[in-house]
């Protein structure tokens, strides 16, 4: 299946996360004095899910006080060596964080083909995923994930800082966005704020140029790089990097980005030391937070391409989670999954984490932040690059290729040669 023909079917946005894990003790009813059994399940998750996840579990624990839910978050590098690690040594939590697609340790289609994941095939809300969705939810025809929706990666901006600079408006190509920054760093201004010292956040700004540099172009890429007859090093990746490098070498960067968090990243915008930062639309919740007003903050598509009808963007299913195919209690955690698949609960995770819903209704809304995002739905959006990607060594490479050409330590050539060669194995 085509890029292309990916989001015709899916006829929206995606991306999510969560974990869980489960035990049963006996407990004391408060009602009757008399013993009773409790089941505990153990929730590891990634930060991002811990604003949806707060309030769900409250709302399950009232539905099911029998059931108590212990949830933790980690960083997303954290989780993808810590709980992988668990799952293969068999102590795993009964439910826990699943990235969609097959290009990360965590992801789907991984874990799935280890025997790891519970099948949810059987639960309604799976009769209810755009077809297009399906490669990213489904191996061999079976559910083994669940996501509340898709997310998009684009500029989030502090539009105080772009009025301080005289920015009258988002730009729509990359030579307008190169005039932003200018102006912005002429007003003593940051204009991207990048914190690259957390991995994951290395891949956010070729994630957001290759839809143009590549797929606008080829939107085949994905099927004829996968049967060996194109590469990064021979495609528009290597424009993506150069743009990328391009930002650094004309100081739009805050200094040292190898240095910076993601924490760090945030404070920056959010008081406007920095314009921007170029992230996925899941964490503009915690953005938010930070700012003095959630209203100072809004998103844009980042402009790929000096042409703006060539301009496409990155979206793709929001991480989600899974129940471990050998937890204690499978069964209990698949039926707090399946009360995550009720369309209130499916609102409920879109709405925290500014997602496109999954399925909608007419209590569904869309953030407006990701409102401007939407023309590009229909025919010039694609999935996260490693949705795509056959498996978990490219992520990581691609995470520290990117700190090496901001430090320096390699060239565009050793980085995409490293990228075409974790792709092969």
């Amino acid at each position: 299946m085509s890029r292309v023909q990916f989001f015709r079917m899916m006829g929206g946005l995606a991306v999510a996360a969560a974990a869980t894990a489960c035990s049963t003790r006996p407990d004391t009813a408060a009602t009757t004095g008399g013993p009773s059994a409790t089941t505990e399940l153990k929730f590891v998750g990634v930060a991002d899910q811990k604003a949806p996840m707060d309030s769900l579990l409250a709302a399950y624990q009232q539905a099911k006080p029998s059931v108590r839910i212990n949830a933790s978050f980690a960083p997303t590098d954290q989780v993808q060596t810590s709980v992988r690690t668990q799952l293969g040594a068999g102590n795993s939590p009964d439910l826990h964080v699943v990235y969609p697609g097959s290009g990360s340790a965590m992801s789907m289609t991984q874990i799935g083909q280890a025997g790891l994941l519970a099948d949810l095939s059987a639960q309604p809300w799976t009769r209810t995923i755009p077809a297009g969705f399906k490669p990213a939810f489904q191996l061999d025809g079976k559910t083994y994930i669940y996501s509340a929706g898709s997310s998009v990666i684009g500029a989030i901006y502090n539009k105080k800082a772009f009025e301080k600079a005289k920015v009258a408006a988002p730009p729509t190509t990359w030579t307008e966005f190169l005039a932003v920054c200018d102006k912005l760093k002429k007003a003593g201004i940051t204009p991207i704020a990048l914190g690259a010292q957390t991995p994951w956040v290395t891949q956010l700004i070729t994630y957001a140029l290759v839809p143009s540099t590549v797929y606008a172009k080829d939107p085949t890429f994905d099927d004829k790089q996968s049967a060996g007859q194109a590469t990064f090093a021979g495609s528009g990746w290597r424009q993506a990097m150069e743009m990328y490098l391009e930002l650094q070498k004309r100081g739009f960067f805050n200094d040292k980005p190898n240095g910076t968090t993601f924490e760090q990243q945030i404070s920056m915008v959010a008081t406007g030391k920095a314009a921007m930062a170029i992230q996925v639309s899941a964490v503009l919740p915690d953005f938010r937070k930070a700012a003095s007003a959630a209203d100072d903050l809004s998103m844009f598509p980042v402009p790929g391409a000096d042409d703006a009808a060539s301009v496409w963007i990155p979206a793709g299913v929001v991480v989600g989670l899974g129940a471990s195919a050998k937890g204690k209690n499978v069964e209990e955690a698949k039926a707090f999954i399946d009360f995550l698949g009720k369309q209130e609960s499916i609102n409920a995770w879109a709405k925290a984490i500014a997602a496109i819903p999954l399925t909608q209704d007419a209590s569904s809304t869309i953030d407006p932040a990701v409102e401007s995002f939407l023309p590009f739905t229909k025919d010039r959006a694609v999935p996260f690059m490693d949705q795509r990607w056959p498996n978990a060594e490219v992520q990581p490479v691609h995470f520290a290729v990117v700190q090496e050409l901001l430090a320096g330590k390699a060239t565009i050539d050793e980085a995409l040669k490293k990228m075409d060669e974790a792709y092969q194995k």
